[in-house]
């Protein structure tokens, strides 16, 4: 299981604003959707004309944006974004054969391309580099959490306590990760399941169980217990006093 990049958010704290255009519901369903995960605000639009309509009203900070609409085309609604806020990223989404689709694309003004089919990871980190170079952006959250002498970088992976690093296997460190950003709370298993595996196992809680039971080995092996389990309402991270 792979981590989540840490959410952009607008300096004022206030999401990132994204306006999806696309003319089929099943492709900008699924786009709003990964965009959504990211903790962004999203709009959509499946016209040219409601493009336009919608970003006067929403206020994107990026657009992504299907050449190949039922009223006008990509490289007009661009124009007429751009007219009203020039500086907004544009993404254009091309048909894999059709070059001069994606140079026209360029030379209008778009700021990057991908071409169908793609990869709903590639679009958002092709906006996410985007939102980057042109967006006033919060700081982002210190990527080391904390808890007694229990370490997590978010971004290395590395794990370590009383300065001794543990290895976690990929859906350790979420579990571990969950917890360490709520010390102290108790956390029930549907919520577990909830956050680290995304979806409801069935009935099958006990793999919370025995993730808890892994992570005790490799956290709490020879130390002073950090993981309690709460009987009948969950498990609780807690540093030593």
């Amino acid at each position: 299981m792979t981590s989540r990049t840490p959410t952009l958010t607008r300096a004022d704290g206030s999401p990132v604003r994204v306006l999806v255009v696309d003319d089929e519901p099943n492709l900008t369903e699924l786009l709003a959707m990964a965009l959504r995960y990211e903790g962004w605000d999203i709009q959509a639009a499946s016209t040219g004309s409601g493009a336009v309509r919608t970003a006067k009203e929403f206020r994107p900070d990026a657009v992504v944006l299907d050449i190949m609409l039922p009223d006008f085309d990509g490289m007009e609604v661009l124009r007429r974004l751009r007219d009203d806020n020039p500086a907004v990223p544009v993404l254009f989404l091309t048909a894999r054969d059709a070059v001069e689709d994606r140079v026209a694309g360029l030379t209008a003004g778009g700021d990057d391309y991908v071409t169908k089919p793609f990869s709903l990871e590639e679009v958002v980190a092709r906006v996410r580099a985007l939102l980057r170079r042109a967006v006033v952006l919060a700081p982002e959250p210190e990527s080391v959490l904390s808890v007694g002498d229990l370490t997590l970088d978010e971004d290395s992976h590395e794990v370590r306590r009383a300065g001794v690093e543990i290895a976690l296997t990929a859906t350790e460190f979420e579990l571990l990760r969950f917890l360490m950003r709520n010390p102290k709370r108790v956390l029930s298993k549907a919520q577990i399941l909830d956050r680290v595996w995304h979806y409801d196992f069935g009935g099958q809680a006990n793999v919370v169980e025995l993730y808890i039971s892994y992570l005790r080995k490799k956290v709490d092996a020879g130390r002073e217990p950090m993981i309690h389990t709460m009987r009948g309402a969950g498990y609780v991270l807690k540093p030593v006093p």
